[in-house]
């Protein structure tokens, strides 16, 4: 059974929801796997090698990615728009071609979506989304590994994002939970909704599954009764302009140690980082006995390697 959707003739992975059902489970069971046992997966892609792009800064995706590659006996090679001809006007086009010939997938961290979607079209190796403006799925993959870790299972438990719901962490755990079966509720102020064509299509995906996934304005509605409790920056990389209208709007929606006292006993805590302590949540939330965030952000490493595993070897 194929674990890629149907839509995505590439093999990469652009958005969770390029996965399938079966494709999401498959890459959590193994980075389990890589997890209880990593020495058995060394050199599992010796004389290959991965490109990674890096647009934007980052800390955990760029380490991770270098990693993952390394560990599984790859070649890491980072690159930047300096680096590569596309700070010179070269198209994404003749880039990704060009980098087919020399690596077996890349990796890119960038700002807008279509660039991604645009290098994936004419890649012939698979590209995966190390994060975007819109999505940022090897987050979400990491996630649902940590809340799959603390509970057991992800159907029938309750994810609630608090923040921003048109944030990329959002969207893509609106697409993870519904491959998932994991209800999702994002709390956002109205001016701060899901893309509507994200939700629309994450609610479809959710059919199947049987997931609920829903937009509240009151965060302690959608807190109450979850599993896991989510925040996230108020104003990404490329937002910071908007820093005060945005820390006015989202304010009411910081996750307090009130506000974590709604949700199920035993629940977690969790942020993609990095974070800002006394903004989208309180320093004694995010370093708190309920925070799985350092748990959260090392299962970036485990995810990571499946992804190139099952994307490059169809493990």
């Amino acid at each position: 059974m194929s674990t890629l959707s149907h839509t995505n003739t590439h093999h990469s992975l652009t958005r969770v929801a390029d996965l399938t059902p079966v494709g999401l489970t498959r890459v959590l069971a193994l980075a389990e796997a890589m997890k209880d046992d990593s020495a058995h997966f060394d050199d599992a892609l010796r004389e290959r090698a991965v490109a990674l792009i890096f647009e934007k800064p980052s800390t955990r995706t760029r380490v991770s990615f270098a990693a993952a590659a390394a560990r599984l006996g790859a070649t890491p090679i980072t690159l930047t728009p300096e680096d590569l001809q596309l700070g010179r006007g070269e198209s994404l086009a003749d880039t990704a071609r060009s980098l087919s010939g020399y690596v077996d997938a890349i990796v890119i961290r960038t700002f807008a979506q279509s660039t991604i979607d645009e290098l994936a079209r004419w890649s012939n190796v698979p590209v995966v989304n190390a994060l975007s403006d819109d999505h940022h799925p090897c987050q979400a993959l990491a996630d649902l590994l940590t809340i799959e870790e603390e509970f057991g299972d992800l159907g029938g438990r309750k994810l609630a994002f608090v923040g921003d719901g048109g944030d990329n962490v959002a969207h893509s755990l609106l697409e993870a939970g519904a491959l998932a079966g994991l209800d999702v509720t994002i709390a956002c102020p109205p001016a701060y909704e899901p893309d509507p064509g994200v939700l629309a299509g994450a609610l479809r995906l959710a059919e199947a599954s049987g997931a609920e996934l829903q937009v509240l304005h009151d965060p302690r509605a959608a807190v109450a009764g979850a599993h896991a409790v989510y925040a996230d920056v108020w104003a990404s990389m490329g937002d910071e302009a908007e820093h005060e209208a945005r820390r006015r709007a989202l304010g009411p929606y910081q996750v307090t140690d009130e506000l974590m006292s709604l949700a199920q006993p035993g629940a977690i805590f969790l942020h993609c980082l990095p974070a800002r302590r006394g903004e989208e949540g309180a320093a004694t939330v995010i370093d708190g006995p309920q925070s799985a965030v350092w748990r959260q952000s090392a299962n970036r490493l485990a995810t990571e390697e499946a992804v190139l595993m099952m994307l490059t070897r169809g493990a």
